[in-house]
């Protein structure tokens, strides 16, 4: 198998010569590649060699615990103590207060060396910021430092059993209890919803305070941590999914059964607080689609170069990146990885600028769409390129797609990102991330004729888009061309590097 490597030069000269991060005025460049090269290394000697093990042994669900699979304990201890948990955590709660551009970068080198195990800590960042933008005083002091220090691990607890893309039909319910709450229902789909790797867990949870009637209006959202004051909260795992992938990564069948809660934010509000956690983890989740890419290409362009094939037409031996099919497999997989990192990292140097959030709204489920698809594809093309060998499991290759095709599923299903997309996307603040879309492409390539009438008949699709009553049948074209607008624009800028 080719050892991990991190994709260091590839994601500072995205962040620079695409994002154009280094405009940011409170961005330290040098800061942030030398925090991003040294995570790489950890992740290329700690986290990459525990990866394939891990997804041949799997979790297991003993005496009601979840146990991870060996190696798994040292690395996060490892990763909590050098203070990872807490990169974007203030640092008057114990954090480092870094930047998002740098988390990103980190992300992705993380999920690229080990998706499952990213999986179960990778929530602490949008926990985190769900408490500072929803939580009081003293839920920030009490919780925060405890992710920060790695002391605790989170969980996002939203789905049930007829309840997934549909919130309103939640009926976890929540009921006054003196100074808190008490908690009583099923969720299911609850990434890392036990470990032995931490302490304890805060379980952010989505319940139901008012009617079945009143929808997503009647949902609140909760802080559950796994852990009181009296002992252990009523919280229980009553079964460890087998998944297709992400084998090392438990997704947990959770059950509350009065299970002592606090409310935060207002009660009737949970849906919006619940988004600020959601948000973070589409990008996140983008990301991982971005890794699998940039790796299943470095696995195949590796192969490809090593494994002899026929001759030249000069007679001499051929390597199979000789043919030029092969050849064509690979530049696809180069492109997907280098067009979906750049998409997010657009997206996320918008945030940093805070001047177009409705842009910044559009651009998240594009990122989700494209690069989880991108991730999933360039998965699929390596798999085609190692031919026999890309169907087994020596070299990797398969254990990349089974990993990166729950990305397209989970935190909100690319059709409905589409969807989203084509309605709240174009709508969003009187219809501005139409020309703030528009007016990003053509930043990018400021000379490129067929940009600037892609980006017209993009606009005039948008607008009509914008005005429809019923946009269901065309959402998933919308989507594509939108991202085909995006991905035209950098890879002209690319070309006038």
């Amino acid at each position: 198998m080719t050892p991990f490597k991190a994709p260091v030069e590839d994601i500072l000269f995205s962040l620079h010569q695409i994002a154009g991060a280094g405009s940011l005025p409170d961005w330290d460049s040098a800061l942030s590649a030398e925090i991003i090269s040294h995570f790489a290394g950890f992740a290329e000697g700690v986290l990459a060699p525990l990866n394939a093990p891990g997804d041949r042994q799997g979790c297991a669900l003993e005496n009601g615990r979840v146990r991870m699979p060996d190696g798994v304990g040292a690395a996060y201890a490892q990763l909590a103590g050098d203070g990872w948990q807490g990169l974007t955590a203030p640092e008057e709660f114990g954090g480092q207060g870094m930047d998002h551009l740098t988390a990103a970068a980190v992300s992705e080198i993380f999920s690229g060396a080990n998706h499952a195990m990213q999986m179960v800590t990778g929530l602490v960042p949008g926990a985190v910021s769900t408490l500072l933008a929803h939580g009081s005083q003293m839920q920030q002091a009490a919780y925060i430092p405890r992710l920060a220090s790695g002391e605790w691990l989170s969980t996002m607890c939203l789905t049930e059993a007829e309840a997934g893309s549909d919130l309103s039909r939640i009926r976890t319910r929540a009921v006054p209890d003196g100074d808190g709450w008490r908690i009583d229902g099923q969720k299911i789909f609850i990434s890392g919803g036990d470990q032995d790797l931490s302490q304890g867990i805060l379980h952010l949870v989505l319940a139901r305070t008012g009617t079945p009637e009143d929808g997503v209006r009647g949902l609140s959202l909760f802080l559950c941590p796994s852990e009181t004051e009296a002992g252990r909260n009523h919280i229980s795992v009553t079964r460890i999914e087998e998944k297709l992938g992400l084998h090392a990564s438990p997704t947990c069948q959770m059950a509350f059964e009065n299970a002592r809660a606090e409310l935060i934010g207002q009660p009737g509000q949970g849906l919006a607080a619940m988004f600020t956690m959601m948000n973070h983890a589409r990008l996140d989740v983008a990301l991982q689609g971005v890794a699998h890419a940039a790796r299943a290409h470095d696995i195949a362009s590796a192969y490809a170069a090593e494994r002899w094939q026929g001759r030249k037409p000069d007679g001499s031996p051929a390597a199979l990146a000789d043919h030029p099919d092969v050849r064509r497999m690979l530049d696809e997989q180069r492109d997907l990885a280098v067009v979906s990192r750049a998409m997010c990292h657009l997206a996320l140097v918008e945030i940093e600028r805070g001047q177009r959030p409705a842009l910044v709204e559009f651009l998240t489920p594009l990122c989700k769409i494209h690069a989880t698809e991108a991730g999933i594809r360039a998965a699929d093309l390596g798999i085609q390129i190692l031919g026999g060998y890309g169907y087994l499991e020596e070299y990797g290759m398969s254990q990349i797609w089974r990993d990166a095709r729950i990305t397209a599923i989970y935190e909100g299903a690319n059709g409905i990102h589409a969807l989203s997309l084509a309605t709240r996307g174009l709508r969003l603040n009187g219809g501005a991330a139409i020309a703030e879309f528009a007016a990003l492409a053509q930043e990018l390539a400021p000379g490129d004729d067929l940009l600037r009438q892609m980006a017209g008949a993009w606009q005039d699709r948008a607008r009509q888009l914008a005005g429809a009553s019923d946009v269901r049948a065309d959402a998933h074209g919308f989507a594509i061309q939108t991202a085909a607008l995006l991905a035209q624009a950098i890879r002209s800028r690319l070309r006038a590097l």
